[in-house]
């Protein structure tokens, strides 16, 4: 097999750093989800949604290697520095294990993959360097099976599970610390700084955006699907703010 070339282009370090950060977080959501998907087999869950979580698997692993080519296309060398701990779930103690599946549904996909459906959106949006750009078409158009595992992943257990009102306090209760973290997560990105037209070609945009993008999503896509649920998102976003 010839191994692919990939053209190299100048690039700022911001650039650099970022698409590298990508790197590692396409890696980490693809080791999280192979947990997930084990997690599912070891409570019986479906075999489509068994398969399902292992497309996950095979979509993030490709994101990294495609973030890897951006990275190296921009002038970076090497990889990035992945810690072991980061890359599984921890169990809680002494509750079951549909609880731990529940708080990843919510969390990673119900919450992390929805938003990353209006998030990349805005990216591609500004960028036209190719080798960008090809990263962003292919991670658009995954995560929105991504997020749509996730709700029917939550749905399935609500519906199905005979402990649907345990699972429902849970995840109520738990939401508004998830949402907090995103605030923080989206607040602190190293996009954050301030990007020239060159740094947005490759797919950045500043941290303000990022910020709106999170508060749009809480009334377009947060809300009503929790809602359907049985969940009020709306307060535990407004009670994130306090925590």
């Amino acid at each position: 097999m010839t191994k692919r070339r990939t053209k190299k282009t100048n690039a700022s370090p911001l650039v650099q750093r970022e698409w590298l950060r990508r790197v590692e977080a396409e890696y980490r959501s693809a080791a999280i989800a192979h947990h997930v998907t084990h997690w599912l087999m070891q409570i019986g869950a479906s075999p489509d949604l068994v398969r399902a979580g292992l497309r996950v698997v095979g979509d993030e692993i490709a994101h990294a290697e495609l973030s890897h080519r951006a990275f190296v296309a921009a002038g970076g060398a090497g990889g990035p520095a992945l810690a072991r701990e980061t890359l599984e779930l921890r169990r809680t103690p002494n509750e079951p294990l549909e609880h731990d599946v529940a708080r990843a549904a919510a969390d990673v996909f119900c919450l992390g993959e929805t938003v990353a459906v209006p998030l990349f959106k805005q990216l591609r949006d500004g960028c036209t360097v190719p080798a960008a750009r090809r990263v962003l078409d292919r991670v658009l158009r995954d995560e929105v099976r991504h997020r749509d595992f996730g709700w029917t992943l939550l749905g399935w257990m609500l519906e199905e599970l005979p402990m649907r009102t345990a699972l429902l306090a849970l995840i109520t209760r738990e939401l508004p610390r998830y949402f907090r973290r995103m605030r923080n997560a989206y607040g602190a990105t190293p996009a954050r700084e301030e990007l020239d037209d060159a740094d947005r070609a490759w797919g950045l945009m500043p941290g303000a955006s990022y910020a709106r993008v999170l508060e749009r999503t809480v009334a377009r896509d947060w809300a009503p699907r929790f809602a359907r649920l049985g969940i009020d998102a709306q307060s535990a976003w407004a009670l994130s703010e306090s925590l």
